[in-house]
């Protein structure tokens, strides 16, 4: 393994950790000059911004930095289709407009 592709895990695996922290302090910084001023809430300290964060990542699912899985299941996808026969592809499309056209909100109230 050369050096320079050393350098490239040792990037992958320090890059996440190190904008958490950013991050992290980031929310800190702005909590702490912000509200304790317009809501009049308390400083909170390190720790407590990053359980702030986790939080709302489990409440709202957000900090998408990347598109990481999205990304690769659409390419898969694109991939599976560019295999089909045209044919083959007009059925795939047939088959998922039947599905999706009985949804929720199409049905009829009879």
């Amino acid at each position: 393994m050369n050096h320079k592709h050393k350098k490239g895990w040792i990037f992958l695996f320090l890059c996440p950790p190190l904008i958490l922290l950013a991050v992290t302090f980031i929310v800190m910084s702005l909590w702490n000059c912000l509200l304790p001023e317009i809501l009049g809430v308390k400083t909170i300290t390190f720790w407590q911004a990053m359980g702030i964060l986790v939080l709302s990542k489990i409440l709202f699912g957000g900090f998408h930095f990347g598109k990481g899985m999205k990304d690769f299941k659409e390419r898969k996808m694109r991939q599976r289709m560019a295999e089909l026969s045209p044919e083959e592809r007009e059925k795939f499309k047939e088959v998922w407009r039947n599905k999706c056209s009985g949804g929720f909100f199409n049905r009829n109230n009879g």
